[in-house]
């Protein structure tokens, strides 16, 4: 080989190993200047409508807010969990190693009980758009007044914390007069159904509504709830109130349904998505009732600009899960801007900025899925569920 190609080859290589370390450290389309966030959800399996409802709805924001002339810029980078644990964990240090300063999750509650705990021994701050559980945020008493999770002073979060649901039903179900003879079928092996069944048994007694059955069963890929439909109907229950998320909750329509069962069906956050269940005849939700802070066919021009960019870009409407996450990227980006976080700041500095903005009492965000919203110090959001009813497969208030 000629002297002058062995140079040129030298000198061809040495410009691959400087332009691969160059390269060594930023994501893919990153900026260094935009502040990353990160979150994590099911976007495959059994809670995928979830996870990619959060997905899609916060890169929508990403991209408005990062289209603005201010100088908060987001990276946001999504991983999916399969609504599982341990790999919601794996998924967190992915984050972790990417860089991440903020935590917008994560989106079903099991896994968020996880996560949060590293977060909250990493410090960094956790914004979560839908894990429910008082476990999430901690520092909640028992039933006996005790705290068995001490309070996790990094999370917060967008949605309605269980017992607030669980109570919040039973006084509309009370107030509304929606049923005399009530049963419950809940999800005894997740911290969401049985935290909200317990916060609404509670608060039956003291309202005296006349719960007549109670069933459980032990997981989401149950498929089978003859057993207690039977219990429920011959009860006598007019009122079926189904604190679960909607793939079961599909079934269990289905199934009252061919044993000629019809009592009113009222139900929560989790249920919202049941119309866009593969193969369920979505006449059957026809009049089912559900607290949830968020309806794609509200009139107020940030709602429809919301369900019309998410309409054009997934070719779907947007579910109430979406709302929340939606919302928590910009009460994100509201934070930022009050506090002046800049991405060179280290994601500990930041958490603790956050911390004191979204416990100021004069922070006030006003999103989709309510106005005048604020957070208290345990971490949980103040906002007004609003009652929906399912009609000519649209949510319309009730």
């Amino acid at each position: 080989m000629k002297k002058s190609v062995r140079i040129a080859s030298l000198i061809v290589s040495a410009f691959m190993v400087l332009t691969a370390l160059a390269g060594c450290g930023k994501s893919e389309g990153g900026d260094s200047t935009a502040i990353k966030i990160g979150s994590i959800g099911p976007t495959t399996g059994g809670n995928a409508i979830y996870g990619q409802a959060v997905k899609n709805a916060a890169e929508i924001a990403v991209e408005e807010i990062n289209a603005l002339d201010s100088d908060i810029k987001f990276e946001f980078n999504f991983q999916d969990d399969e609504s599982d644990a341990e790999k919601s964990v794996n998924a967190y240090n992915n984050l972790k190693d990417w860089g991440m300063q903020i935590l917008m999750g994560t989106v079903t509650t099991t896994p968020c009980v996880a996560v949060s705990t590293e977060s909250n021994a990493d410090n960094i701050f956790t914004l979560t758009p839908s894990a429910s559980s008082t476990d999430v945020i901690g520092g909640q008493p028992d039933a006996d007044g005790n705290i068995a999770i001490p309070r996790k002073s990094n999370v917060f979060q967008m949605c309605f914390t269980d017992p607030n649901q669980g109570t919040a039903s039973a006084d509309y179900i009370k107030d509304q007069n929606l049923g005399t003879k009530i049963a419950v079928i809940y999800n005894n092996g997740d911290a969401y159904s049985t935290g909200i069944y317990q916060k609404f048994d509670a608060e039956a007694k003291i309202l005296g509504l006349d719960i007549v059955s109670v069933t459980t069963f032990p997981s989401d890929d149950t498929k089978d709830f003859t057993a207690q439909l039977n219990a429920a109907k011959n009860a006598g229950a007019d009122l079926l109130f189904l604190p679960i998320y909607y793939t079961p909750a599909s079934l269990i329509l289905a199934q009252a349904n061919s044993m000629k069962y019809e009592p009113k069906i009222f139900g929560v956050d989790g249920m919202d998505g049941i119309l866009t269940v593969d193969n369920f005849d979505t006449s059957l939700a026809e009049g089912v009732m559900l607290l949830t802070p968020f309806s794609a066919d509200a009139e107020d021009e940030k709602t429809q600009s919301f369900v019309a960019k998410y309409k054009e870009k997934y070719g779907d409407t947007p579910n109430q899960f979406a709302a929340d996450a939606y919302d928590c990227i910009y009460a994100l980006y509201e934070a930022c801007k009050a506090k002046g976080i800049t991405s060179d700041m280290s994601a500990e500095d930041i958490c603790t900025a956050l911390t004191e903005q979204f416990t100021d009492p004069s922070f006030v965000f006003n999103g989709l899925t309510g106005t005048d919203i604020t957070w208290k110090d345990t971490g949980e959001v103040s906002k007004e569920p609003k009652g929906m009813v399912i009609k000519n497969g649209v949510y319309v208030g009730m």
